[in-house]
């Protein structure tokens, strides 16, 4: 049996692991190794160095230090309160508004996102805000819902995204460059999902048929200062890492800091509340790095049977635009997302597309903000939208799934619409990166 086809039954085997449920760095740690097993010389000298040196080179990689200080930021933003004052703060400004507690309900997400990166801790989070207040109000279930599992997808657009740093780690580009990349895309997404809501309400007000008394606005100006904290975290993070003033990495340490700061300042770091915040970090971190050390197995072992030049070679060779190749590309993502998990997409699939892209002259900075955008898209798209069963989970008894989902669909074609303007107009996403000076590259 050729190199070649064992890399394609390499490929399928992995496909079959992650269909059974099998977590993803224990699929591609198994099929890595026996598949160097097979096409490498060394036999099992090659398999112990490739699994050690793997283990080794993530564990000691001073980049992927951003990832345990980033979660540790978003979970000890989440002990201080500062994320429910960015929900606070949006509720005082548009509440009274027909739509407007769906509206803040987005606001707050992305504001939470920008603090921990997490989608899954920004649904659970915002959900168990929001959802009682919707509720409340009389607010359609649907919208509701759906709304809370779309907003909680910006987490892993909007910086410090756990997308953009495993794409970081895979493809070799800067961390940086993509969480800048990731911006000015984040902001608009944001609005596109405001502006889905309004369109749903407009066309049935009874989806939003109560409104809430509007707030007075010296109390809207002191929910504004209440976010201080957040908008100064927000600014020394993301900010610093634009201006040039600290490289990903330092940033990620610094917000970690000021969060902790905070907690002091505001007396809420009890005990309880601090082991939850490092246990939930360890867990989240470890869970990543295992995934990695998989990748690491697994990448290499493809890379050796070919497979990934010849599959490069096979699409050139039939003479299709770049652009159509990108958009088939997309597609057969959009596709795997409806069944894997994001990072099991990133691992299995960057392998063969870096090097197809590179070959077209693609920037890969911008191709990242793409794959992420529809790793997004799979969060809420049936049947296994992870975000619609974490919603369903602390949702009201009587809310079903097919409710949840039916309410994702006018965020999911926003969605859609962001991925076409960045297609037409690739400088959304690689203006801030193009635009900074003196930023590291890590």
């Amino acid at each position: 049996m050729s190199e070649l086809m064992i890399g394609f039954g390499g490929l399928a085997a992995l496909l079959v692991l992650l269909s059974l449920r099998t977590p993803v760095g224990t699929a591609m740690l198994a099929v890595g190794i026996v598949g160097m097993w097979i096409v490498h010389p060394g036999g099992e000298r090659a398999v112990a160095s490739t699994v050690a040196g793997a283990a080794f080179h993530l564990s000691s990689d001073m980049a992927l230090t951003i990832l345990p200080l980033f979660i540790l930021m978003g979970n000890l933003a989440g002990v201080s309160g500062m994320t429910r004052d960015v929900y606070s703060a949006a509720h005082a400004w548009l509440g009274h508004l027909r739509g407007g507690l769906a509206s803040s309900t987005i606001l707050g997400c992305a504001g939470f996102s920008a603090l921990t990166g997490s989608s899954l801790a920004c649904a659970v989070t915002m959900g168990r805000v929001a959802l009682p207040e919707m509720k409340r109000y009389g607010y359609d279930d649907a919208l509701a819902t759906g709304t809370v599992a779309a907003g909680g997808t910006l987490g892993i657009l909007i910086p410090p995204s756990a997308g953009f740093v495993v794409y970081a780690i895979l493809t070799e580009e800067s961390i940086a460059r993509l969480f800048l990349a990731g911006v000015i895309p984040g902001v608009i997404l944001a609005s596109l999902f405001i502006f889905a809501i309004w369109w749903r309400v407009r066309r049935n007000p009874q989806l939003a048929p109560s409104l809430a008394n509007a707030v007075p606005m010296r109390e809207r100006v002191a929910s504004l200062g209440r976010a201080g904290w957040f908008l100064g975290v927000l600014f020394l993070s993301i900010g610093g890492i634009y201006s040039g003033v600290f490289s990903a990495i330092e940033a990620a340490g610094i917000g970690a800091f000021l969060s902790f700061v905070v907690c002091l300042v505001r007396r809420s770091l009890t005990w309880p509340a601090l082991r939850e915040a490092l246990n939930s970090t360890l867990h989240s971190t470890a869970t990543t790095f295992y995934i990695l050390i998989g990748a690491f197995v697994f990448t290499p072992f493809i890379a050796r049977t070919g497979l990934p030049a010849a599959v490069t070679q096979a699409i050139i060779d039939t003479g299709a635009s770049p652009m159509a190749v990108l958009v088939i590309c997309l597609l057969a993502l959009t596709a795997l997302g409806m069944f894997m998990d994001g990072f099991a997409i990133l691992v299995l699939t960057l392998p063969i597309l870096q090097p197809l892209m590179e070959s077209y002259g693609f920037d890969m900075v911008w191709f990242g903000v793409l794959m992420v955008l529809v790793l997004e898209m799979g969060l809420i798209s049936p049947p296994v939208g992870i975000n619609v069963f974490v919603v369903k989970s602390i949702a009201p008894p009587e809310v079903h799934l097919n409710t949840i989902f039916r309410g994702i669909w006018p965020f999911w074609f926003a969605m859609l619409g962001l991925i076409v303007l960045l297609l037409l107009f690739p400088q959304l996403a690689l203006l801030m990166p193009q635009s900074m000076f003196g930023v590291a590259i890590t």
